[in-house]
């Protein structure tokens, strides 16, 4: 036990590299906020051009959803921040994580928000055109309040997962919470750092996910 507290839990190695987690905390706190914000905004957006029903749009829709949900976001990483590069466009890393978490979260929106958007009975969307309503008012009067509300739950779960990903900034050398405890840890020799590091992820998405469980029930179908 005492070997096992030593390397994981070593009081003085806390001490010395503890200063240096706020800035990475602060560093993940704000991509988060900005991925999750973006990447709703933009699937939303384009849930509602899909409704539209332009063929060749809607095309172009499916084929970014599904492409943005196949491929590991790592990789999409790597390619931008290390291949763009060749073609003159040069892009921060935290700039690269914000465009691809952010467009991998809008491919997953759109598809949750457009399942929603299916789900809203036609009689509904018949029913508001024949009162007078466009069919933009429609869509945002009657249908988009339902879609939204069906799409919590598993919108929910799917930003807390995009979110936890900003841990792959430490692969490109942003300073979030992996990256500093990574580096904290060659630096001392010990595993305390990384635990660190893993409370804090603790400590920052422990709420996070007692709140997904309460919207979870509170949004849930109920027949």
């Amino acid at each position: 036990m005492e070997r096992f507290l030593q390397t994981f839990f070593d009081g003085a190695v806390m001490a010395r590299y503890l200063p240096d987690f706020p800035a990475g905390i602060w560093v993940t706190l704000y991509l988060g906020a900005a991925i999750v914000v973006a990447g709703i905004a933009v699937g939303l957006g384009l849930a509602c051009l899909r409704a539209m029903g332009h063929r060749w749009l809607n095309a172009l829709i499916i084929v970014y959803a599904d492409i943005g949900r196949a491929l590991p976001p790592l990789v999409v990483i790597l390619i931008f921040y290390f291949g763009l590069p060749g073609l003159g466009i040069r892009l921060s890393g935290p700039m690269v994580l914000f465009l691809v978490l952010g467009g991998v979260l809008a491919a997953f929106a759109e598809e949750i928000f457009w399942a929603g958007l299916t789900s809203v009975p036609k009689g509904q969307w018949e029913a508001g055109r024949a009162t007078g309503l466009t069919f933009a008012q429609t869509l945002i009067q009657i249908a988009l309040p339902q879609a939204i509300r069906l799409g919590i739950p598993p919108l929910v779960n799917r930003v807390l997962a995009i979110t936890k990903m900003t841990a792959l900034g430490s692969v490109i050398g942003v300073s979030e919470i992996l990256s500093v405890a990574s580096e904290a840890q060659s630096f001392s020799g010990s595993a305390t750092p990384l635990t660190m590091g893993a409370l804090v992820y603790v400590a920052i998405f422990l709420p996070l996910v007692i709140a997904t469980r309460l919207l979870e029930r509170r949004y849930a179908w109920r027949a």
